[in-house]
């Protein structure tokens, strides 16, 4: 049965509220959209002016149950919601804008449980006929400007939460280093990821600067990093995969849920939290912990927001 409801001052309709989407915990589609509805007023600033994609588990997380990745607007989407086409090597692309608590939670109706968005602001970009042109196509680009990079670990087997989380205190050292303010947050997943805002610079730039972070990591600490996606030397060390800041890549959103065996949420940390980490089960937190977390700290990545954000450093092959 529909029910409507009012967010903001958008009437929606809402359904199928006790479908369970996370079998293992019972968590249910009404638990999923309370969360977004609860969190939106940190989740927005994160995500508003970006290309959202999202991805959808339309009968839950198990893994016999389809899932898919969207990135066009939903068939059947109100008039209401926010729009961007973008041009990408893959075609032309209507990506979604999330810029009110009312699309929030009108994607997850939709089961999008994930929120994936570029390190690229779309009022940064020069539309070509109304358009944004990646730097992918030949021809006239848009050359929208990276906001913030994102420096993700991504664990090779035997990688725990332990190594991850050293691997993050080194990371956010070296930013410092470049007078950057790095921001840990948790994938959701297996990983962490290390965040800074930066001045508008073009993405190829931000991806560049990253790639010499984890290249400069990598030769200091062999036995800990390593800056190749080859998997066949990734057993026991971590992988900095820079390429999250290519134009077309999309990253997990800070407060998005993930789709685990049980809801966990993108989490961002404090630093002290980071060196405090022990386990390998620290850090995973639930949707219900992350509410807690914001009651008490408020916005833990308020530092991506900065309003006067620092420049990247110049590498020497670009002068």
């Amino acid at each position: 049965m529909d029910v409507r409801t009012r967010v903001g001052d958008r009437d929606l309709s809402i359904s199928n509220l006790d479908k369970v989407l996370f079998p293992a915990t019972g968590w249910t589609k009404a638990e999923l959209i309370n969360y977004y509805l609860q969190v939106a007023e940190v989740l927005l600033p994160h995500v508003t002016d970006r290309a959202m994609t999202r991805i959808r588990y339309p009968n839950g997380v198990a893994d016999d149950e389809p899932q898919f990745y969207e990135k066009n607007i939903p068939s059947g989407c109100p008039a209401w919601v926010a729009r961007q086409p973008v041009r990408t090597s893959d075609g032309v692309v209507s990506y979604v804008v999330v810029d009110d608590a009312a699309t929030v939670v009108y994607l997850a109706n939709l089961a999008s449980i994930e929120f994936h968005v570029p390190q690229w602001r779309i009022s940064s970009a020069v539309p070509i006929d109304g358009m944004i042109v990646l730097p992918d196509e030949e021809g006239e680009q848009s050359n929208p400007l990276a906001d913030r990079i994102v420096v993700d670990c991504d664990p090779g087997e035997g990688i725990t939460m332990v190594e991850n989380a050293q691997a993050a205190m080194i990371i956010g050292a070296e930013l410092a280093g470049d007078d950057l303010i790095g921001v840990p947050r948790t994938s959701g997943g297996k990983g962490l990821q290390v965040c800074a805002a930066i001045a508008p610079t073009p993405c190829e730039t931000a991806r560049r600067y990253v790639k010499d972070v984890a290249t400069r990591l990598a030769r200091r600490h062999p036995d800990l990093f390593v800056a190749t996606m080859d998997k066949r030397v990734r057993t026991g060390r971590i992988f900095l995969d820079y390429n999250q800041n290519m134009a077309a890549r999309n990253t997990v959103a800070s407060y998005s849920v993930r789709a685990r065996d049980e809801p966990r949420v993108s989490t961002p940390l404090t630093w002290d939290e980071v060196v405090a980490v022990t386990e390998p089960d620290d850090l995973r937190f639930s949707p219900e912990q992350v509410l807690e977390r914001i009651a008490e700290h408020g916005d833990l990545a308020a530092d991506l927001l900065l309003p006067d954000p620092p420049p990247l450093p110049v590498l020497a092959e670009d002068g």
